[in-house]
């Protein structure tokens, strides 16, 4: 469905009586990759998301996008329709290194619960964290056959050469082979380009954590753009195993009354409408 049909997407949605939805609505518009314009576009389907969400009223939700969302209105807006709606916020911007990732990627995880505090999360979610980033020599051994490897740089202001002895550069959805005339950078770990190769598509996709049987469908740029724009899949399961913490803990397990139930969808979003936005 277009998901900025918020009234027909609801009422899909709704009749599946979801009791959690996650979803990573399009993050281009805030990247540091991409346009940043928030104004209309994609960053819209941030507050469409929100909507939907305060228009169902799961009990949970969990919404992942780019770190550089927490400086954009849009979230401000999302924030305001989901509070509105009785839900708990507890935000979270994760770097994957300290979550079973062996890559330096910062995402932001907003989860809510209907009638919880916000920062319900912090405990579970800090808990977990690992006290180290992960190397790509800690998750692959030397499995890989290589020491080090090239990474296309945005910038030939930055280095391209990392070790496996750190974690890696945020994958993207793009795989450059290292050009000629590659000059080594001041902060290169080597200091000779020799033998230096780019990651093939599946080394990427395994330094996304994804299983080795997992079997991409799509042409060679598609399947680079799907890694590249994939949450790490150790990544998703920390905030999963964190969420099922929360609800290992015998007082946060009760059964909360919540309004709206057994309304029709149609009826939900009649009596929402009927109540102007924040």
């Amino acid at each position: 469905m277009d998901l900025s049909d918020v009234q027909g997407s609801s009422i899909a949605i709704d009749l599946l009586n979801p009791d959690m939805i996650i979803g990573g609505p399009p993050c281009q518009d805030f990247s540091s990759a991409g346009k940043r314009d928030e104004d209309g576009g994609r960053g819209d389907l941030t507050v469409h998301y929100a909507e939907i969400i305060s228009n169902v009223r799961p009990k949970w939700f969990v919404m992942e996008n780019v770190a550089r969302i927490v400086k954009t209105q849009k979230l401000i807006d999302a924030k305001e329709i989901l509070k509105k709606a009785g839900y708990g916020l507890s935000q979270h911007v994760l770097d994957a290194s300290y979550c079973e990732v062996p890559q330096k990627r910062k995402r932001f995880f907003l989860i809510g619960k209907l009638h919880e505090m916000d920062g319900f999360m912090s405990p579970f979610i800090n808990s977990g964290l690992s006290a180290f980033p992960m190397t790509m020599r800690d998750y692959f051994g030397n499995s890989l056959g290589i020491e080090f490897y090239y990474r296309h740089p945005r910038s030939y202001v930055r280095r391209g050469i990392f070790s496996i002895d750190e974690p890696s550069p945020t994958v993207r959805g793009v795989n450059r082979p290292m050009p000629v005339g590659y000059k080594i950078h001041a902060n290169d770990p080597i200091k000779s380009k020799e033998g230096i190769r780019p990651l093939t598509t599946l080394e990427r996709s395994y330094i996304q954590t994804f299983p080795r049987t997992y079997q991409f469908i799509g042409s060679k740029t598609d399947v680079e753009q799907m890694i590249g724009n994939a949450v790490p899949v150790n990544l998703a399961k920390f905030v999963g195993n964190a969420i099922n913490n929360y609800l290992a803990q015998p007082h946060m397990t009760r059964n909360l009354e919540i309004d709206f139930e057994g309304w029709e969808p149609q009826e939900r979003l009649a009596a929402y409408a009927s109540e102007p936005m924040g």
